[in-house]
């Protein structure tokens, strides 16, 4: 597995893992009422939102650069 490959692998595993957690957060706030899970979900929707975003940078410049 290149170097490139690995780095995409490794965006698109913390992307999932990042609206995993909000997913997990809005559910304990919805089930518990657990304040501080509200905004730990928000961070992590925005967070997964910018890995999106990241990888989809890195995919393009990763294909101009000819390492795919």
């Amino acid at each position: 597995m290149s170097l490139t490959s690995f780095h995409l692998l490794f965006i698109a595993a913390a992307t999932l893992l990042a609206f995993g957690l909000g997913v997990w957060a809005l559910d304990a706030y919805a089930t518990r009422g657990e304040a501080g899970a509200l905004p730990l979900a928000a961070v992590s929707f925005v967070l997964g939102t910018g890995l999106i975003i990241y990888g989809a940078r890195a995919r393009a410049r990763f294909k101009h650069m000819g390492a795919q």
